[in-house]
């Protein structure tokens, strides 16, 4: 058995982590009358649940992170050399900052006169949202928390540093106004020298608030770049998530980052076509031959919320107005890059990069001749998944299998497959002595679905095939090629699609001392 890792699942590459990369940004120049050529993309460049994306340019290597919502690690660092093909090298927190509790969102990846910064999203312990930041001397990290800069009552998210036309560094961010059924103003207020703080004696100027119809109840996600004496906001408007949502990418420009700020009067830039929906929230990095471009997320319309956000990429062109615009205002282009599958056999000596777990609730967890051992914490150890692990997905159809060793099941142990909301929203399979359970856990309340005789043998294999990306039926087998199958189809919509992506895990717990082992995870694409 041999360790495979796709592209979607985005595992790390050690080689990466180690691969030497300048710090120098040295503005790129085209050839002397030439134009750049735009790369031929197939979206979406990171598959799979990638919301909020933030890319930059360091030397010959591209850098990247995304939101990780309820999910840990918090914010993965994904690189690139060509931005279309990305790696997992890392994450920006293993744990979680002391000072914060949930709602990992939006992180901005920046270089600053040879320093890196993440400026990022989370909530306060017992408080709102606010805004943070932590630097490194490379992109790769290690990364320093400095705690948060900016916690309005209402809400603080989605900052980004800008400096203006002195060299002066400023906190651009959203206030959260919407949460309270209040307008969104985009505020910048400036920042010391370290840029981990305000000023002493600053204020906060607002840039610009949600007033077009597009826009709807929010502007927010502002990225800010310098262009021929131009500063250029994009953001986003409308409702950023789920089934009924509404965002498209807009752009606004002013020739001072603190007054005159202007929005194009045919935004948004980029909205819904047939292959995507719900565009928004990125950034701009140009590569060395002098071209642009936006990655950003966007929902496959062919498919369903339940994968999650998609980071795609599409090319800038700037028009003789000074505007820029994507794919002649056609939404989302490049073609659409076909679902790929994952498959992890634990033949390494740990677990590998891209596996997940909700925050909070880090399992135990290790791998050693070729097994994956799985057990929840103390403190969660009776709950029946109190262990999780995770991967996401790049499509709603899909066919998930794993293989449980049954022998050594401390009393009382559960473990299986899932398709894994939130702690609190769930479904899927377990075997749990002699039986096997397809359980359903919503709002919090569980129930069992379906139940049947465990197969003998070896080994367990169980199975979820999903459509849609929230239809699921399960099976089991003792060698996995004949199935038996385990209770009805279940409908799971009610999974939380809403800011993140339905997950299969891994779980285990049931008892104090429980613990599983598993020899292999494969998600195939249907």
């Amino acid at each position: 058995m041999s360790f495979k890792a796709t592209l979607f699942s985005l595992t790390t590459v050690a080689v990466l982590v180690a691969a030497g990369c300048s710090t120098s940004r040295a503005k790129p120049q085209p050839l002397q009358g030439s134009k750049p050529q735009p790369l031929q993309v197939s979206n979406p460049v990171m598959p799979g649940d990638y919301a909020d994306p933030s890319v930059i340019r360091v030397g010959d290597d591209y850098w990247a992170t995304a939101t990780s919502s309820e999910w840990a690690p918090h914010f993965p660092l994904l690189h690139s050399k060509d931005l279309v093909n990305w790696e997992q090298a890392g994450v920006v927190f293993e744990s979680a900052p002391e000072w914060a509790e949930a709602n990992y969102w939006a992180p901005e990846l920046l270089e600053d006169k040879g320093q890196f910064f993440v400026y990022y999203t989370a909530r306060k312990k017992g408080g709102p949202l606010c805004v943070s930041v932590a630097t490194a001397a490379q992109p790769q990290g290690p990364y320093t928390d400095h705690g948060p800069l900016v916690c309005d009552p209402d809400g603080s998210i989605d900052g980004v540093l800008i400096r203006d036309e002195n060299d002066v560094p400023y906190l651009v961010w959203k206030q959260d106004g919407n949460s309270r059924g209040q307008p969104t103003p985009i505020w910048a207020q400036r920042l010391t020298e370290d840029r981990t703080r305000f000023a002493e004696g600053s204020t906060r100027q607002q840039l610009i608030v949600n007033d077009a119809p597009w826009e709807g109840s929010v502007v927010e996600g502002p990225y800010l770049l310098k262009r021929d004496g131009w500063f250029y906001m994009f953001y986003a408007g409308g409702g950023c998530c789920g089934r009924t949502c509404s965002y498209g990418e807009g752009v606004a420009r002013s020739r001072k980052l603190l007054s005159g700020w202007e929005k194009h009067p045919s935004n948004p830039i980029v909205g819904a076509n047939a292959e995507w929906k719900c565009p928004g929230h990125g950034s701009v990095v140009t590569d060395a031959s002098g071209q642009s471009y936006l990655l950003y997320h966007a929902y496959s319309a062919r498919d369903t919320v339940y994968v999650g956000r998609q980071a795609v990429l599409d090319p800038l062109t700037w028009g003789t107005d000074g505007w820029p615009s994507i794919n002649t205002h056609q939404g989302t282009g490049g073609g659409k890059r076909a679902p790929t599958g994952f498959s992890d056999e634990f033949n390494g000596s740990t677990v590998a990069m891209g596996w997940q777990w909700p925050q909070g609730n880090r399992p135990q967890a290790s791998v050693s001749g070729g097994m994956l051992t799985l057990a929840p914490n103390a403190n969660r150890a009776t709950e029946p998944a109190g262990a999780v692990l995770a991967r996401s997905t790049n499509t709603g159809q899909y066919v998930a299998v794993t293989a449980l060793d049954p022998g050594g099941f401390a009393s009382g142990t559960q473990a299986g497959l899932s398709a894994f909301g939130d702690p609190e929203n769930s479904v899927g399979i377990r075997l749990k002595g002699s039986t096997l359970e397809v359980w359903s856990r919503q709002g919090n309340k569980e129930q069992t679905l379906g139940s049947a005789p465990a197969p003998g043998g070896a080994r367990v294999y169980l199975r979820m095939t999903a459509r849609e990306g929230h239809f699921f039926r399960f099976s089991a087998s003792n060698d996995g090629s004949h199935w038996l199958d385990v209770g009805n189809e279940l409908n799971g919509d009610f999974l939380p699609p809403w800011d993140r992506g339905v997950r299969v895990a891994l779980t285990a717990g049931g008892v104090v001392g429980a613990s599983a082992r598993f020899d292999s995870l494969t998600i195939t694409p249907r």
